[in-house]
């Protein structure tokens, strides 16, 4: 079958091969074939090495299709059933699933190290244990959720990850009050959907702050209230809170540097949420004054903090009653083919996120 694979960490483009074979079909496990798929930045920063990632690797996490067969001990699941791929299931039984915080359960990523497909030339991997820029892919049975019949598949990609990530965010981890200010430093999709979560949750005043015009006047159509570049987020600051400082500001880049600038944004008393995944070697300070003595609460939010059964549920339904927007946020449509040209727009910051047909 097809496959875009990734050689060796550092290399900027993928190679779309068609000698690629899914492997490690078995009990409890399921065949997927893959119908669309969405382009996140965590695959750029696993293709750069940012992320850990073994190599050579497919990319690709967020993922929907319907299932083709489904091994021994599966229950719940059948072929044809249409499903999106969960990149981080929970295993139900250990610490972190028994204190109700299943998104921390490391279950899904002790398959990440296992090949996932195979070439005449040796073993290929999948990101984060699945891989979906491809064919088909094989994952275990908790990692194929269930969509209804009136979710398209490019729209059920997105909420397995960039979605559930960034309302999450806003919804779960922060627990954005109403009448609040907000500003979300960089609006890829997951910032967008952190902009959507906030409106949901009937922020007053929410800014979006992003170094690329097409994303700035994208934010505004998805529900910030204005959008500065960088360089703009003192005055916003200024003008909007009075120089406080926001109640709630979401760093959704990943880098220090940014997060350093959220600190800075963020009110004494207020809340820092950060939603970017970084690198192992990026370091991010505060002096131990400012941390006493200006009270701002630090919370990293992994995969949006919460049950993701249960956020890929509530995603869905405010999707169905109008509340947020998911149909325009693929601003970009590819073939596999075509893949290289979406990593470009990725990396470019032109499309907020990009659908790949398989």
């Amino acid at each position: 079958m097809r496959a875009a694979v990734l050689h060796e960490t550092g290399q900027d483009k993928l190679e779309v091969l068609d000698d690629v074979e899914a492997v490690g079909f078995g009990p409890g496990r399921v065949r997927i074939r893959v119908r669309a798929t969405g382009l996140c930045h965590s695959d750029v920063s696993a293709m750069n090495g940012v992320l850990p990632q073994p190599a050579p690797f497919v990319p690709g996490h967020e993922g929907a299709g319907e299932i083709v067969d489904v091994g021994d001990g599966v229950e719940g699941l059948a072929a044809g059933d249409r499903v999106l791929v969960c990149w981080l299931p929970a295993c139900g039984a250990c610490p972190s699933c028994k204190r109700g915080q299943t998104h921390l359960c490391l279950a899904g990523f002790m398959n990440a190290g296992t090949p996932n497909f195979r070439r005449p030339g040796g073993d290929v991997f999948g990101f984060a244990g699945t891989g979906t820029f491809t064919e088909e892919v094989v994952v275990a049975a908790g990692c194929a959720v269930p969509i209804p019949d009136d979710v398209p598949f490019e729209i059920a990609a997105l909420i397995g990850c960039g979605v559930t990530t960034g309302l999450g965010a806003a919804i779960n981890t922060a627990q954005v009050q109403a009448g609040s200010s907000v500003a979300v430093i960089g609006c890829g999709g997951v910032g967008i959907s952190a902009i959507q979560g906030a409106r949901v949750q009937g922020a007053a005043q929410i800014v979006a702050v992003d170094p690329v015009a097409s994303r700035r006047e994208a934010a505004l159509r998805f529900g910030a209230t204005e959008a500065v570049s960088p360089d703009g987020l003192d005055d916003a600051k200024q003008r909007v809170t009075s120089g406080e400082g926001f109640d709630y500001v979401f760093e959704v880049v990943g880098k220090s540097a940014t997060a350093r600038t959220a600190y800075g944004a963020t009110r004494r008393g207020g809340t820092l949420c950060v939603v970017g995944a970084g690198a192992l070697d990026d370091h991010f300070q505060v002096n131990m004054f400012e941390l006493f003595f200006d009270e701002k609460r630090i919370l990293p939010s992994m995969y949006g903090g919460g049950d993701v059964l249960r956020s890929y549920e509530r995603a869905v339904a405010l999707w169905r009653a109008g509340r947020i927007d998911l149909e325009n946020m693929i601003t970009h449509r590819v073939r596999l083919t075509e893949i290289n040209e979406a990593l470009e727009q990725m990396r470019t910051g032109v499309a907020l996120r990009t659908s790949i047909s398989l």
